[in-house]
């Protein structure tokens, strides 16, 4: 192997050790290996065998994707595979991420990527989509947090927006530091753009047990609370990275106006 391509091995492996706060010493703890070993990893001294690395990326609960990316830099094939959700082997994902999405009506529930572009949503959605204003913003592929936060959105008629805001803000700053994909950070980057909104900013304290998404309709204001969903053992890259939202009425009202949409549908 070129010491170029040792180089970049050490690099992805100090780059999780750094992801995740770690110093050497900690790191090596957690992965049962000397320090000199791991020091010697990183600074290309000593090769990584592909059981070294999958079992470092297991340890440091490293993403399926960036697993994949060591591998190839050390000069082994990828360890896991990456179909699409059409692909005959994804049939069974498929079929269950399909059964959670109807199940869940009448209440809205989405499929989301990495890159929260929304691959699967159930019929529930639809209807809370009437006030985008900008039909751009609903031509396939469509991401969610662009829909939500930009001022042709849905962001004029959520009425805690500068709340619902610095939650999605929050939750994308947290997967920008775990991964430093490009494209969130360029994402990231634009929703900052559309400018300052009222309301609670990014280090505002929110009141109560969860943050909820409280949207202006015609038929009053509805209020969700909203919880995520992974495949739990998945060995597909895109099944890793896939993501159920599923929202909840927060208030009687608002399950009740659900309800009543979904029989009038």
């Amino acid at each position: 192997m070129a010491p170029q391509d040792m180089a970049s091995i050490g690099d992805h492996l100090r780059a999780w050790r750094e992801r995740n706060r770690l110093s050497q010493l900690h790191c090596a703890l957690e992965a049962d290996i000397s320090q000199r070993h791991l020091s010697f990893l990183e600074t290309g001294r000593s090769r990584p065998s592909r059981d070294m690395i999958i079992h470092l990326a297991d340890r440091l609960n490293i993403p399926l994707r960036d697993r994949n990316a060591a591998l190839l830099a050390a000069g082994f094939a990828p360890a896991y595979s990456e179909r699409g959700l059409d692909d005959p082997e994804m049939k069974a994902a498929r079929a269950a991420l399909e059964t959670i999405l109807a199940g869940h009506e009448p209440y809205p529930a989405l499929a989301i990527d990495r890159h929260w572009q929304m691959l699967h949503a159930n019929a529930a959605i639809g209807p809370l989509l009437s006030g985008v204003g900008n039909a751009e913003l609903l031509r396939p592929p469509v991401n969610v947090l662009r829909l939500s936060l930009h001022p042709q959105g849905l962001a004029p008629g959520i009425e805690n927006l500068g709340e619902w805001r610095a939650h999605l803000l929050h939750r994308l700053g947290r997967q920008i530091a775990a991964t430093q994909d490009e494209v969130l950070i360029e994402l990231r980057r634009e929703l900052l753009g559309y400018g300052a909104v009222p309301g609670p900013d990014e280090g505002a304290a929110s009141v109560g047990v969860f943050v909820p998404l409280r949207l202006k309709t015609p038929d009053g204001v509805l209020s969700f609370i909203s919880t995520t969903t992974v495949f739990g053992t998945p060995r597909d890259v895109l099944l890793s990275e896939l993501a159920i939202e599923a929202f909840f009425p927060a208030d009687p009202q608002t399950a009740q106006h659900l309800k009543g949409a979904l029989r009038a549908g």
